[in-house]
This record gives C-alpha cells, sequence and structure tokens, in this order.
C-alpha cells in the first residue's frame, strides 16, 4: 500500500487520506447508568445509527482513502515490542495493577487483531475474587463510545500529527492509541508531537482536536471552553514558535454549557475559500465570549489583542469569509435547535464539497440560499449522483440517531492529507 505522507493545511483542500472509526460494540455497552460517565446524555441504538454511518462512510469512500482505526491499530500491535508498550500505557492509566483482575496478563495474551479490538470495545472483568465479585463495575477496561469521533484525540497541522490531551480522563485511551498509531504505523510520513506533554509547564493544559481548525498554513482558529483550555492554546503558541515565518492564532471563547459547545465545531466550521457556517449568536453577536488574535513570529508573541470577531479577525489577514447562518436567519429557537443538533458541524471534502445532517433543514436551506446544490448522501453512494457535475454542493446524511451522539460529520473525521488551496 502506498504510503501517506501527512499534509494538512487547511480544512477545504481536498481530501486524500482520512481516519475513521466505525462504532460497533463499545456504543451498545453504554446503559442509561453509565452513559453520563462516558460523556453522553443520551445513548445510542446501533441498529439505527449503522445505516446513517454507512452512507456517511460511503461518501467518504468515493471521494478519499479512508482509513478505519481499528485496522490501523491491529497492523501496528504485529510488533511485539509495540504491543507491550501500548499495553503498559494503558494499564499505567487505568491503574490497574497485575494483581487486580489480572487485566495487564489478559492483554498480553491477546492476538493483535483481538486486543485491537478489545482496547476499544471493552474488556469484562473477570469475576474470579470476592473483590470482583462483589464489583458493581462490569468492564475491568471500560469501552470507548466516543472514538467514533475520531477529530478529537489528535489532529494533523501540516507535516505533522499533533496528539490531543483529553479533557476527560475516560476519552484519554483514545489519544494513547492514535499516537501509538503515527509513531509506528508504516503507513504514514509524519512527524507525531504531543504539544501539552513538550509545550506545558501547568499541569492545567487540555486540547482537543474538535477546537482546532487551520484556516490557512499560517494561520490556526482554536476554541477555548470546556475541551480547550487557554494552557492548551499556550502549548499549541509554543509549538507554532517551532515553525517558520510569522503564525496567527485565533482564540475563541466558548461557553461552558449547554454541552453543545464542547468544541469550535459545534459553531464554526469552514465550508469554501470564501464560506463559513457560523451559528450566529455566539461567532457575530456575543460580546461576553473575547475572540483573541495571537501573532507569532519565528520563536516570538509578538502581539496579542483582541478582535471583533472570527470573521472580522480573518478578513484583517485576506482570508475573507461570508456567513451562512445555522438554523437561518428567520429564528433564534431555530437557530439554537439546529445548533444543538450539530447543524454548524460541516466537513469539506474539497472547496465548496461539504457533509452535514440532513435533519438541519433551515440550515440546510441556508447553504442552498447561499448557491449550494442540496443532494442526498444515498444518491452519490449509489452513483445517481457525481459530485464532480457541482460547484457547490451540500450532501446531506440523516444522521437522526448519529447526531444524539453529540456530534456531526467533522466530528467523524480525522484528515491526514489534503490537497493545496489555491486561494
Amino acid at each position: 500500500m502506498d504510503k501517506i505522507k501527512v499534509n494538512v493545511n487547511s480544512e477545504i483542500g481536498k481530501i486524500k487520506g482520512v481516519i475513521v472509526h466505525t462504532p460497533g460494540a463499545e456504543v451498545e455497552n453504554m446503559t442509561p447508568e453509565n452513559a453520563e460517565r462516558a460523556l453522553y446524555s443520551d445513548i445510542l441504538n446501533l441498529s439505527v445509527a449503522m445505516p446513517e454511518y454507512e452512507e456517511f462512510l460511503g461518501v467518504l469512500k468515493k471521494r478519499s482513502r479512508v482509513f478505519e482505526v481499528t485496522d490501523l491499530l491491529k497492523t501496528t500491535l504485529e510488533d511485539d515490542a509495540v504491543r507491550k508498550n501500548l499495553i503498559d500505557q494503558v494499564c499505567k492509566h487505568e491503574r490497574h495493577s497485575q494483581k487486580r483482575y489480572q487485566l495487564c496478563d489478559t492483554l498480553l495474551e491477546m492476538s493483535p487483531e483481538k486486543l485491537a479490538n478489545q482496547l476499544i470495545v471493552g474488556v469484562e472483568m473477570q469475576k474470579n475474587n470476592l473483590t470482583s465479585f462483589l464489583d458493581n463495575e462490569r468492564f475491568s477496561l471500560s469501552p470507548l463510545p466516543n472514538f467514533f469521533f475520531t477529530r478529537d484525540a489528535s489532529f494533523s497541522v501540516g507535516n505533522n500529527v499533533l496528539i490531543s490531551k483529553m479533557a476527560n480522563t475516560v476519552r484519554d485511551r483514545e489519544a494513547i492509541i492514535m499516537e501509538t498509531i503515527f509513531s509506528h504505523h508504516p503507513l504514514f510520513e509524519t512527524k507525531v508531537v504531543n504539544p501539552v506533554e513538550k509545550f506545558d509547564m501547568s499541569g492545567r493544559s487540555t486540547i482537543e482536536g474538535g477546537d482546532v481548525q487551520i484556516a490557512r498554513e499560517d494561520v490556526l482558529v482554536i476554541g477555548t471552553g470546556d475541551r480547550t483550555t487557554t494552557q492548551g492554546i499556550d502549548s499549541m503558541i509554543e509549538f507554532m514558535k517551532t515553525r517558520p515565518g510569522v503564525k496567527h492564532i485565533l482564540a475563541q471563547e466558548l461557553p461552558f454549557k449547554p454541552e453543545s459547545f464542547i468544541h469550535l465545531d459545534m459553531t464554526f466550521t469552514f465550508l469554501d475559500k470564501d464560506r463559513c457556517m457560523v451559528f450566529e449568536p455566539l461567532i457575530m453577536n456575543s460580546s461576553r465570549y473575547l475572540t483573541i488574535h495571537i501573532t507569532i513570529d519565528g520563536d516570538k508573541v509578538t502581539g496579542i489583542r483582541e478582535e471583533k470577531n472570527i470573521l472580522h479577525a480573518l478578513r484583517k489577514l485576506g482570508i475573507d469569509m461570508e456567513p451562512v447562518i445555522c438554523g437561518g436567519q428567520k429564528d433564534l429557537y431555530f437557530q439554537e435547535r439546529e445548533q444543538w443538533q450539530s447543524g454548524a458541524n460541516f466537513f469539506a471534502m474539497e472547496p465548496g464539497k461539504v457533509m452535514g445532517y440532513e435533519r438541519n433543514v433551515h440550515t440546510i436551506g441556508a447553504m442552498n440560499k447561499s448557491g449550494f446544490d442540496i443532494v442526498k448522501a444515498a444518491d452519490v453512494v449509489n452513483g445517481k449522483v457525481n459530485l464532480d457535475d457541482y460547484k457547490k454542493v451540500v450532501v446531506t446524511i440523516k444522521g437522526n440517531e448519529l447526531s444524539r451522539g453529540g456530534g456531526g460529520a467533522r466530528c467523524m473525521t480525522m484528515p491526514v492529507a489534503r490537497e493545496k488551496v489555491i486561494w
């Protein structure tokens, strides 16, 4: 298989390689009792979600090379040293001793294929002593029901893959797995950077990929709120200092509540060279949540100033964006409802060709008014529609069940290669 040279310098360049994780048994292992601990406000019905996900995946496969986390992990774990190191990291993180439930021994006995699967779907506790028998937990290694949101645990910037520091420890194993894959899988040519581990001295840094967007090779837009701390953005400042020339970070404050604001890409995404999707009350009209422009020249911060909003700051940098309003312009209630349903969360397959949820009818209508044709994912997958026939197009996936997980098309993709955008 041809190698992939990691190269992502925009949100909209034509997609050439993307990592996904098809949801499986780890989602079905959620119950109403443990859903909140797994960061869900509801439980998903996998049998309903899978046809929606398969449409989404089918469209991606029409446009790009698509790689599954489990397949990548299996290949990576065929190296004995890598497998042992990953197990050591997992056991250390999960605070499991070998005497307690024999988890580490159990993992070491698994084949690479089985281990790749069990690290995601979870390992059931062996009830072989009194302590474990009386333990209310079902799993000694908990499932990872959030992993189909592959955007969060790692993200590509230029030729680097950056490893996230997750805000919630229940998701740390996702980042450990992605770091192992990118550090050892023979498919990827990249330099792996863990910015928090390398640059943070505060102990308070967290950063997740849903908050990080590449406007242009020299411009990052990063949200700070529930999942990404200001210290996490400070670690990204230090990372950007290692890159030559003048660089810019636009930091956008986000509300901590409600949970639909967990990442920047739930309120703002790029659609085209001159279009972006915005949740207007926050991105355009808020005076409570600041937009801060940080300028970095070489290895020094040369300016930090407040901006009116993201679009105003981008315009000053030569990136002129016309906003499309999540939920449409008519009614604040429609805007709030559709933002909650991931209405602002679009994934660009190339400039002007994006995917989003069909259920957000007012948002899709606003896209249509802004010049985007609307096609159904099923028609793309079965060949009735050829996206090359369109200049600007939204591919709609049903998402009635998927959206209950709290994310959209961008959340479910981790790009590793995009073509360069000619601005």
